[in-house]
């Protein structure tokens, strides 16, 4: 390369709320000459994957990141020898980088402060941050022996090192740490266990094996969330009844289902579920076991609103936009969450009150050949029924083509599920958690209505509205779908445009 060229380095782009996305391939090595927009890694986040693409073009240096790891957004991920003038400078020897995950490492001695009585535990407290970086990272390995001695050292331990590394910590450390039937932490396995460093201070300070956390992340790694789940389950076994007998571990007590050889009736095949299958498969398990759905019915006349849609059908198709009913029903949809607001909620974490979204992002399940994931159509509340059909098109598409990004399957308030373009006459939803409510349509159908004395023929859609009962009582639904089936009988009043 000649005197011009240039060190650029490759982040990972902005992906809403995705921490430890996981690198699934890597599509370049050092050495490699490649074009802008040359994709360079392959992440998979819990609903879509995706390709990250390079700022520049160039010769690949260097490749910060490897095949089987995680990053965030604004991980480094390459560094390129760019000519291109344009291109942003940032010399990987620079130290702009972001810094590893190791570098956010708590200070080693913390814990430290549990081994001696509770007074000179006190003092040497504020002394933990002046060498943070001095001790190695098995340096607090000897703190859980002391755990179950007494429980205030732990709790000032803890509160020391989390001090020390910003962070807070949660008062059951102190529950598990004073009780004398805890177990001793297994220091070889624990050493080994599959959990980053910051889950390592977390365990620790809870005085959590981790040999006896099953990891949830990615390839069984230990996350906080496991930890927690840990103790919850720790607390919960003691302070309840025991569980029915049958009943799996980590089960909300219900009976097992019977493990069953197949094989022994006859010939069979295993395959396994595809990636969106076992991401999306616990949500809808927990969706439907923690929250109490009811599902109501109704039905739609929207023979004006076909006759209306036909007519415009040309005059889209001259926007290169293709207007579908799905584009009416979320048009119509934006107007009954308007006028009732409750059913754009949701439950705070604590379950004492609801948040009132002042946005409506209308969520839409879109079949795909690997499964069913939800692109969102944010703000459509401010757009029309062109703009919200050709967003429709545009999502549907890249939803196929497995290219959504995280940003475009966030932040959806209420999610509809058509089934119109398949069949069906009704089906039950499940909540897209932590919504309050979801509409399913099934396939629309000519039928005898009776009006003025006689019957005539009219285009009836059938609508599934599923609730949380917490939320939305059967009144409250019944009214909201007598809503939405009057706004769709007016397809001219969907058809205005938007203030």
């Amino acid at each position: 390369m000649n005197a011009a060229a240039r060190l650029v380095e490759v982040r990972v782009p902005d992906m809403g709320n995705f921490k430890d996305v996981a690198i699934i391939d890597v599509l370049v090595k050092p050495g490699e000459s490649i074009e802008p927009e040359a994709p360079l890694v392959t992440l998979e986040t819990e609903k879509a994957t995706m390709d990250v693409p390079s700022t520049v073009g160039g010769v690949i240096e260097k490749i910060h990141i490897a095949k089987g790891g995680t990053v965030s957004t604004g991980d480094l991920i390459a560094t390129v020898r760019s000519t291109d003038a344009g291109a942003a400078e940032r010399p990987s020897a620079s130290g702009s980088a972001v810094p590893p995950p190791a570098a956010a490492a708590p200070p080693a001695p913390a814990p430290a402060a549990a081994v001696p009585p509770p007074a000179p535990a006190s003092t040497s407290a504020p002394k933990t941050p002046a060498a943070p970086k001095a001790a190695p990272p098995q340096a607090p390995a000897a703190a859980p022996s002391s755990v179950p001695a007494t429980a205030s050292p732990p709790a000032t331990s803890a509160a020391a090192t989390a001090s020390s590394a910003g962070e807070s910590t949660p008062p059951v450390g102190s529950i598990l740490a004073g009780r004398s039937d805890l177990p001793p932490i297994n220091e070889p396995g624990f050493s080994r266990a599959h959990a980053g460093p910051s889950v390592r201070r977390f365990a620790r300070e809870l005085g959590v094996d981790l040999t006896a956390v099953t990891g949830g992340g990615f390839k069984g790694r230990v996350t906080h969330d496991d930890v927690k789940a840990f103790v919850k389950k720790y607390l919960a076994e003691r302070t309840t009844p025991a569980k029915p007998a049958g009943a799996p571990p980590g089960s909300s007590g219900l009976p097992a289902i019977p493990v069953i050889d197949f094989a022994q009736f006859g010939p069979v095949e295993t395959r396994p579920l595809s990636r969106i299958q076992r991401i999306s498969g616990p949500r809808l398990h927990a969706s439907w076991v923690n929250l109490p759905h009811v599902t109501q019915f109704d039905e739609a006349d929207i023979t004006d609103l076909e006759v209306e849609r036909v007519k415009l059908k040309e005059q889209a198709l001259q926007r290169g936009i293709k207007v579908t009913p799905l584009a009416f029903i979320i048009r119509a949809c934006v107007k009954a969450l308007q006028e009732f607001p409750q059913f754009n909620s949701s439950l705070d974490a604590a379950g004492a009150n609801l948040i009132f979204k002042k946005y409506i992002h209308v969520g839409f399940a879109a079949d795909t050949p690997n499964g069913l994931v939800v692109p969102v159509v944010r703000d459509a509340d401010r757009k029309d029924i062109y703009e919200i059909a050709r967003l429709l098109g545009e999502l549907s598409e890249k939803a196929r083509a497995g290219k959504l990004t995280p940003p475009e399957m966030q932040g959806g308030s209420f999610t509809i599920s058509s089934l119109g373009g398949i069949g069906g006459t009704a089906f039950t939803p499940i909540i897209n958690a932590p919504e309050v409510a979801i509409l399913g349509v099934s396939r629309s159908a000519l039928r005898p209505v009776f009006r003025d004395g006689q019957f005539v023929p009219r285009l009836m859609l059938p609508l599934s509205l599923s609730y949380d009962h917490r939320v939305i009582d059967g009144a409250a639904a019944a009214r909201f779908t007598t809503y939405l089936a009057q706004v769709l009988a007016d397809p001219r009043g969907l058809m205005e445009a938007v203030p």
